[in-house]
């Protein structure tokens, strides 16, 4: 058992668990890895974070376009393309600061994903992982994520990924267009995806959310949150 709560096979009562798999070298899909109980836990948190000191919002993009997933942060404020500790396009407030269990949340991610050494040269080492930011974006239905690459943190460090609610279709490509080759993969609730290493720059997106097949006992009655951990590579 994981400390994120779950085996690492499949989720929680599957008839056919769904196994880890590296969906191209570096990103690592890891079905059903939170338990329900975590995903509880982790959803009573993000509500809390969306409550302020900023709360949850749309990100406007630079041009004036809206971004459909709503989107709040912890330990660095994420805007069009920077991050800062004050959310100035928001309310001028400084983020939530970034807890203590979610370094270990990550760190157990690194190693469910990898085993306990990461890609050669990523600073993917369990045991040094460091994530201080955490950027959750909440789908509903009809939201979105256009193809897009993580690329303002200054660490190479990878990125963890957790889903709970609502499945999508999640697809992750290559790291020198938005086009083709890419993968697409079906993130269930508790799946937890890793890219880090070669996959750290690939451009992924979300073009579906399928509504209704989110578990209520996840506290998730619809829609899906997506947590992001990350290492900004920024001063303290």
């Amino acid at each position: 058992m994981t400390p994120g709560g779950a085996k690492s096979t499949g989720g929680e009562g599957a008839l056919f668990p769904r196994e880890p798999r590296a969906v191209s070298p570096g990103a690592v899909h890891v079905p059903g890895w939170l338990s329900t109980a975590r995903q509880r836990e982790l959803v009573e948190s993000c509500r809390a974070w969306a409550r302020g000191p900023v709360p949850m919002r749309h990100t406007v993009l630079p041009g004036g376009g809206v971004m459909s997933v709503q989107t709040v942060c912890v330990g660095w404020h994420w805007q069009p393309y920077r991050y800062g500790r004050t959310a100035d396009d928001v309310n001028g407030a400084r983020v939530a600061d970034f807890p203590d269990w979610l370094v270990e949340l990550g760190r157990a991610a690194l190693t469910a994903a990898y085993g306990v050494e990461g890609p050669a040269g990523s600073g993917g080492e369990p045991g040094t992982y460091t994530p201080d930011t955490a950027l959750i974006n909440f789908y509903d239905g009809a939201a979105r994520m256009g193809m897009h690459q993580d690329k303002e943190e200054r660490s190479g460090a990878p990125v963890v990924s957790l889903s709970i609610g609502d499945t999508c279709l999640f697809r992750f490509g290559n790291a020198e267009t938005r086009g083709r080759p890419y993968t697409d993969v079906e993130l269930a609730s508790g799946d937890l995806f890793v890219f880090g290493g070669p996959a750290r720059f690939a451009y992924h997106g979300v073009p579906k959310v399928y509504p209704g097949t989110a578990d209520p006992a996840t506290g998730m009655g619809s829609g899906r949150l997506n947590i992001t951990l990350r290492e900004t590579g920024l001063p303290g």
